[in-house]
């Protein structure tokens, strides 16, 4: 079986500030612009992801056409002005030290769109771990459709509890091989990144491949023919289905030759190993603006038998006048985040409100302690049930968990042309 997974040819920034260049995935610190302008003050006025990416508390602007016009026009300049230098056939190893101290490790490449399917039960090689809200993907389509370039947030998983694929590789890389080494800014940590020779991609391949022999994978799941999934969705979930959607637009005016030989069918990703030790599974909050705290309670309390003595699923919610901790004794959900999303989802069609997904408990108490807001506190899930789950159940409610904080989210650094 072919695995879908290869080198690229990766664009890396030469003689420039590192720190100023690299920033944050762009769908965090949704509700913090204070964040995003601390951000701008630092870049200035010097090349910078920043300058080619559009952080999504941004998408809703009236000036959001401007704002990924600049985008577009600021990618060709760079290209223009010789600011990339591009690796050929390239993967990186990347170890990202956390504010923490552990280290994360991962491979850079590309996935092929021709293994991934979003959708409900999906059995393609890589699936999305959570529901995709189609919603989402049209605004960021607007944003991919015209650029020239592509810059992954985007961390996919593989399931190697031995830690034989990725943990290794420092043990074959050296100094010879560096190709960044910088201090992150917003206490994002330290990034290194090295590019692997040809040998050690070869074996790594093989190393993934074995991951999804027949007899090894159904005894490890205890499963029988439910088809192989090698590659799970971590983060940046809705930035693969649009470079998917993207991409399945371009086929409709191509041949099938032309279409499987173009730069849009592959996704540039980092893998990550589930069971790295420096990545924790979080519970990812709700919060939601300006409604009526009293009548979303009530509702919620007659949607479910609720009960505060510890029987059900756990939820925690923080208002301004009280924190309390409750109990859904008839969920609809395996899960609290799915049972509270479902409640969530239709009461927000029949009243007003808008909801956001928070990282991170305290702002979520400070958010959700203001005047006509309401914060719901989740625990996560474990991350050992991941793959077994998704391959038993489906997809996952949408924003069921986050890997990690805000701070150690993937920045942007590697790029790829895409046209």
């Amino acid at each position: 079986m072919k695995i879908p997974f290869k080198s690229a040819d990766i664009l890396l920034p030469k003689n420039l500030d590192m720190k100023k260049w690299s920033v944050v995935a762009c769908d965090q610190y949704t509700s913090e612009p204070e964040y995003w302008n601390e951000v701008k003050s630092i870049v200035g006025d010097s090349p910078s992801t920043l300058n080619l990416t559009l952080p999504e508390i941004y998408l809703e602007d009236s000036d959001v056409e401007e704002k990924i016009s600049s985008i577009n026009s600021n990618m060709k300049k760079y290209l223009e002005d010789g600011v990339f230098e591009e690796f050929k056939n390239t993967m990186i190893y990347t170890e990202r030290k956390q504010m923490d101290g552990r280290v994360r490790e991962g491979i850079i490449g590309v996935v092929d769109l021709e293994d991934y399917n979003y959708e409900i039960g999906s059995t393609s090689l890589i699936r999305a771990t959570e529901k995709t809200v189609i919603e989402r993907i049209p605004p960021r389509v607007k944003v991919r459709k015209n650029a020239e370039l592509e810059l992954p947030h985007i961390m996919i998983l593989l399931d190697d509890e031995k830690k034989e694929i990725i943990e290794n590789l420092k043990n074959e890389v050296s100094n010879d091989d560096l190709v960044y080494d910088f201090e992150l800014m917003m206490n994002g940590g330290h990034v290194k990144g090295y590019k692997l020779n040809d040998s050690i991609q070869s074996s790594l391949i093989i190393k993934i491949s074995n991951l999804i022999d027949k007899d090894y994978y159904e005894s490890k799941y205890n499963i029988k023919d439910k088809g192989f999934l090698l590659f799970a969705m971590g983060d940046g979930n809705h930035s693969l289905a649009t470079a998917k959607a993207c991409y399945e637009e371009i086929k409709k005016n191509l041949s099938e030759e032309e279409y499987l030989n173009h730069p849009a069918r592959y996704a540039l990703v980092e893998l990550v190993n589930l069971h790295s030790e420096a990545l924790e599974f979080e519970a990812i909050h709700r919060v939601l603006f300006d409604v009526d705290v009293e009548k979303l309670l009530s509702e919620f309390k007659s949607y479910y038998n609720i009960n505060e003595e510890g029987n059900g699923q756990k939820i925690t919610y923080i208002t301004k006048d009280e924190t309390k901790t409750i109990y859904i004794e008839n969920p609809k959900s395996n899960i609290a985040v799915g049972s509270l999303q479902i409640f969530l989802d239709e009461y927000l069609k029949n009243n007003s409100g808008k909801i956001d997904y928070i990282h991170g408990e305290e702002v979520t108490k400070e958010l959700g302690s203001k005047e006509g807001n309401i914060g719901f506190i989740l625990e996560p899930m474990k991350k050992e049930e991941l793959f077994r789950t998704v391959i038993l159940d489906g997809a996952l409610p949408r924003k069921t968990f986050s890997m990690g904080h805000a701070h150690d989210k993937r920045f942007y650094l590697e790029s790829r042309k895409i046209k």
